[in-house]
């Protein structure tokens, strides 16, 4: 079972230091909402930050976040996001089950969601995965490609565009993180100006949140600093 109080009380500090670092963007605090990542930890913790008033979450593993979805049915109001990478075979998975696709970045894929979402259902909110860096380890588009891959996003129906996520590279400099952030920053800004439901750049994690928010983020994915070290 989940400690309650001790995943309450780093929420609340979570929450203070998003408040704290748009504060010193000149930002409203409200403007950037936490996305509790609770891969590998129980429902019984996501609940627990549901109750101290924690709302949107984040999965990686397809069938670990639906397992948990399907336990915590009844909490009707908590939105759910897929963050990982996602194979061909699970697609319908997602489609059926989360709100929000954060980690997209093949066609292919795209259209096998649009394909599998039920027309019941609220079209599937899509985030662009970029690779800010460049790295050869990391999914994600580069920033050249955004134009013409939201072009082609906008032809599907039951998805809708909403934004830009990037993961940045672990060992980046400072000078090196700065000139990614701001090429994101102002790739965001393009996206907005052909599409204007585009409202969510996800950047930051608990170890650069702060200048994460100082480039415009306006969603940050914080798991350990909520929920305490990851299971192996």
């Amino acid at each position: 079972m989940a400690d309650s109080e001790a995943i309450a009380t780093a929420l609340a500090e979570q929450q203070r230091r998003v408040q704290k670092a748009c504060e010193q963007a000149c930002r409203a605090p409200q403007s950037v909402r936490i996305l509790a990542v609770s891969k590998t930890k129980p429902a019984s913790a996501v609940r627990a930050a549901y109750q101290a008033g924690q709302r949107d979450f984040g999965e990686n593993y397809v069938q670990e976040g639906v397992d948990k979805i399907a336990e915590l049915a009844d909490l009707s109001d908590i939105v759910w996001h897929f963050i990982g990478p996602l194979q061909s075979n699970k697609t319908k998975l997602v489609a059926d089950n989360f709100a929000w696709m954060q980690s997209l970045d093949r066609l292919k894929i795209a259209r096998r969601l649009n394909d599998q979402r039920s027309d019941d259902q609220a079209p599937l909110q899509v985030l662009v995965q970029v690779n800010i860096d460049n790295e050869a380890s990391k999914a994600g588009i580069a920033i050249d490609d955004i134009a013409d891959f939201a072009a082609q996003l906008a032809q599907l129906p039951r998805l809708q565009l909403r934004g830009l996520m990037a993961i940045p590279a672990a060992d980046a400099s400072n000078a090196q993180q700065q000139q990614s952030f701001s090429a994101l920053a102002n790739a965001f800004k393009q996206l907005q100006t052909h599409y204007p439901q585009v409202d969510t750049l996800s950047l930051g994690m608990s170890n650069d949140l702060e200048p994460a928010i100082e480039h415009g983020s306006t969603m940050v994915r914080i798991g350990t600093s909520i929920f305490g070290k990851r299971q192996a």
